[in-house]
């Protein structure tokens, strides 16, 4: 990394009382249901984890298997007329229920935070990249306008973007889908959250990129531990990253666990089904030949 990302401090939204003790888990899900409560069906059942500060868990699935719509409950932005409609979500020990929408205001963006799939989609067409990493910094710290854009240089710098200083003056436009990937990393982690969701971040990117959008989330993870939530089709993508798994399928969890053993030992016949797709594609090559160990 070309610059150092300290953590500055965080809103009483983000984190516990100065009496209190420091919660085990940057995230915790318990029994999470979503649905749509005016007809009474859940869409999502079920689903339990715990994300360690700076662990990695990764979700698998196909298309449809509620991947998305647990990440967007956890972010306290499901779509109408979808709820949570059972369980609880805890992000550095504080109830999700309890907070007030000026709350998740705060929550979102300085302590937990998310990279989605089309990051063209979350970028004004109409403004340069920089200044909206800037103004991140701007609304969640209150810099002044020159403090934000010698931050948002280095944010550039950070996610090994070259020549920052040019970067930030383009377009979203003039930038390859890589380079606009790297530019909403900087913004999603401008302000140090303690969780990060990527929800197929790299999906929509060629093989090269993708890898290294994947060494980079590994990267600030080591050097600010930062907890990860990797959401993902792709069984190689989990392997590479991730220490903890969940599959997925119609809305539950059919099986969770380490990587290496979910992976190298697939209890549920989707599992193997999800593994015996993959293998054609080299997913050994993350995964130690002894079975318990992911390079």
């Amino acid at each position: 990394m070309t610059t150092t990302l300290t953590r500055p401090a965080t809103t009483s939204a983000g984190s516990p009382a100065p009496d209190q003790p420091a919660p085990t888990h940057a995230l915790s899900v318990r029994d999470l249901h979503v649905g749509d409560p005016s007809t009474g069906h859940d869409i999502v059942r079920g689903v339990s984890f715990d994300l360690p500060r700076g662990g990695v868990v990764g979700v698998v699935g196909e298309s449809g298997s509620g991947k998305t719509l647990t990440c967007r409950a956890v972010l306290g932005i499901l779509p109408e007329p979808f709820a949570v409609t059972g369980g609880s979500v805890e992000v550095v020990g504080r109830d999700t229920a309890t907070l007030t929408p000026r709350e998740w205001t705060g929550l979102r963006g300085s302590t937990i935070a998310a990279v989605f799939q089309d990051p063209a989609s979350y970028l004004n067409p109409s403004i340069p990249v920089g200044r909206q990493v800037a103004e991140v910094l701007r609304v969640k710290l209150g810099l002044r306008r020159r403090a934000a854009r010698e931050r948002s240089l280095e944010l550039l710098a950070a996610v090994q973007l070259r020549d920052p200083a040019r970067v930030w003056a383009q377009y979203p436009f003039e930038l390859s889908g890589g380079m606009l990937q790297r530019v909403l990393i900087a913004a999603a982690v401008a302000v140090e959250p303690q969780v990060l969701i990527a929800d197929e971040a790299t999906t929509a990117l060629d093989v090269t990129v993708q890898a290294e959008i994947l060494d980079l989330l590994a990267e600030l993870r080591a050097s600010t531990g930062l907890a990860l939530v990797v959401v993902s089709h792709d069984l190689a993508v989990v392997a590479q990253l991730c220490t903890e798994v969940l599959v997925m399928r119609d809305g539950e969890v059919v099986e969770q666990g380490p990587v290496s053993r979910v992976l190298h030992d697939p209890q549920h016949d989707y599992t193997r089904l999800l593994v015996r797709e993959h293998e054609q594609y080299g997913l050994e090559r993350f995964l130690g030949t002894d079975g318990g160990e992911l390079r």
